[in-house]
């Protein structure tokens, strides 16, 4: 059994492709549910969620039994980069805790492996902890642009009316990272360990859960992000654009000076690195 159909089994779901109107009608429904939308501008239109089924793009549903409890949507890049942009992915609050999430990723995996796709790149908020770490720790996805604004205003129950940054990541299907992430390795990454190696801190949250930006001077730096901005944004919209602000502006300044994302660390913060060995020669 391969490490897709482990995954599934573990999130007691049963993944695959949809594309029957009846079967696309309930994952509209269930991302209307999910993102809470205004009513004008859904995630994914049916008609397109259809017209991308007929065309052979991916489009596939997380079962369990007869209830869809989770999806993801994607469609290939240009032909000659065998590449796939994974444009939206979600799971029913009824099933969160249970990795359907991860089971949905893998069978996306394998999916675009066997089609000779060599990458899929997705986005993801920055801002949102538990969807850095799935990306960066749990799949060892590598981040690799900071995106502002990159949608517009959305208007919906979970970006509300903030702008819509994000981070694009790109999964290299062949790595053994990310071979290793598909067997249940997660990719290492502790900022406390960091931080006593000499890390420096460039954004905190402070003891009222503000952040705090610092003077990012070092090889190695630590960025954190609020525990749960959706919360956050929904209670104290002012406090949500303060830290879209701040983070914005910590990772556009470090990204441009030559540091990368290296990881995530569960407990809130990105580790950047810069990569030390460039521009030395023999």
């Amino acid at each position: 059994m391969n490490a897709a159909d482990l995954a599934a089994r573990a999130a007691g779901v049963h993944v695959r492709e949809v594309a029957e109107i009846g079967e696309l009608e309930a994952v509209h429904r269930l991302y209307d549910t999910i993102w809470r939308p205004d009513p004008s501008s859904p995630p994914v239109p049916l008609d397109f969620l259809r017209a991308l089924a007929k065309a052979g793009n991916y489009v596939t549903g997380a079962f369990d039994g007869p209830r869809l409890v989770g999806a993801c949507v994607g469609f290939f890049g240009p032909p000659a980069s065998e590449a796939m942009h994974s444009h939206i992915a979600g799971v029913s609050a009824a099933a969160h805790g249970r990795s359907v999430g991860f089971a949905l990723k893998l069978h996306q995996r394998a999916w675009a492996m066997t089609r000779g796709v060599s990458e899929i790149a997705w986005t993801f908020d920055p801002l949102v902890s538990r969807n850095a770490y799935f990306n960066l720790a749990k799949l060892a996805a590598g981040a690799t642009e900071y995106l502002t604004n990159f949608y517009g205003g959305m208007h919906d129950g979970i970006n509300g009316c903030d702008d819509t940054d994000r981070l694009l990541v790109r999964w290299s299907l062949h790595t053994p990272e990310v071979a290793a992430a598909g067997a249940g390795t997660v990719r290492p990454c502790d900022a406390e360990s960091e931080r006593r190696r000499g890390a420096v801190v460039v954004l905190a949250c402070s003891d009222d859960g503000l952040p705090v930006p610092g003077v990012p001077d070092g090889d190695t730096l630590l960025v954190a992000v609020p525990p749960d901005i959706t919360s956050l944004r929904a209670a104290e919209p002012e406090r949500g654009r303060a830290w879209r602000t701040a983070l914005r502006e910590v990772l556009t300044a470090a990204m441009a000076d030559g540091l990368h994302i290296a990881g995530f660390d569960k407990s809130g913060w990105y580790v950047l690195k810069r990569d030390t060995t460039e521009g030395q020669h023999a």
